[in-house]
């Protein structure tokens, strides 16, 4: 087998731009980083990766491709599916991508990237089961065991984002409607966009999830409120997984993952609703790589 270049390259693709980097194998240092904007067509996106690509191996020499972006590849026709970026849905994109870098590549979904990358160098480094969480718009998740991400038969794995909000308190039922077509996903309660929704049922304003932080640091009541039913809510969630999973750590990346609070409250609220007659020793953790998890995952497909 012919041995590998040293050299990963990683490529995160979002709406409004790229992230790259190319990291040493071995060591996992960062050894060159790029941010760029996201083309706005599919073909000038084809030929702006393929040019990232050739600046990074005149620089450092050969490199592994891979590459995230939030979507997934359709099982039955090989076209991108379920992608925030309209005019890539329905496109042979890795086909396409592999001819014009004329090598094969590898590619996965951004959240499952992030939890490699936590699995490998980061929050969850020594850990065998590692379960990732992204917070920020959406709600995305990700398993890695053994530092391997469990796709799944239907390439479902780690999507938590989708399921309804366990144990529902009051009126939390059927709650909110979600894109997917449904009510009540988790998404709708955990994302930031769900935080500013029940901040707003119960002020009347309009704010986003950062702004509902810094206003409950000052003491702002309905601010506090909102928080705390996040907390309690990303406790049941954690749980879920917990009595599903039974993960040695979980890692929250995203936005809302600087909040420290979560760290101290989400755990102390997550025994009552884990079947274990003793407090579990799983770990709540903060991302060590931050927003560079997804794409240092991306070159840790290789």
């Amino acid at each position: 087998m012919q041995e590998l270049p040293r050299i990963r390259m990683g490529v995160d693709i979002g709406g409004t731009k790229i992230a790259a980097i190319a990291i040493d194998s071995h060591s996992g240092k960062a050894l060159k980083q790029t941010k760029i904007s996201t083309p706005t067509d599919y073909e000038n996106l084809l030929k702006t990766l393929t040019e990232l690509v050739h600046v990074y191996e005149k620089e450092l020499g050969p490199v592994t491709y891979g590459m995230c972006y939030p979507g997934s590849v359709n099982l039955q026709t090989e076209l991108v599916q379920n992608a925030n970026i309209l005019w890539l849905n329905g496109q042979a994109f890795e086909q396409d991508l592999s001819k014009a870098l004329k090598r094969p590549i590898r590619t996965g979904n951004d959240a499952n990237c992030f939890t490699l990358s936590e699995a490998i160098d980061g929050a969850g480094k020594g850990h065998s089961v590692v379960f990732g969480a992204t917070l920020g718009t959406g709600l995305g998740g990700g398993i890695v065991i053994d530092q391997k991400i469990i796709v799944g038969l239907n390439r479902l794995g780690g999507e938590w984002g989708h399921v309804p909000l366990p144990w529902p308190i009051g009126k939390e039922a059927p709650g909110p409607e979600c894109y997917c077509g449904l009510k009540g996903c988790l998404e709708t309660y955990l994302s930031g966009t769900g935080l500013a929704r029940s901040y707003r049922h119960v002020s009347g304003k309009s704010l986003r999830s950062e702004e509902i932080v810094a206003l409950a640091n000052q003491g702002d009541a309905d601010a506090e409120s909102a928080l705390s039913r996040y907390e309690n809510r990303m406790a049941r969630a954690c749980a879920m997984i917990i009595n599903i999973l039974d993960p040695d750590v979980i890692v929250l990346g995203g936005g809302l993952s600087a909040l420290n609070r979560l760290y101290i409250n989400v755990p102390k609220h997550w025994d009552e609703y884990i079947f274990s007659p003793q407090p579990v020793r799983t770990k709540l953790l903060q991302a060590t790589h931050g927003g560079e998890s997804g794409v240092r995952g991306a070159a840790r497909l290789w």
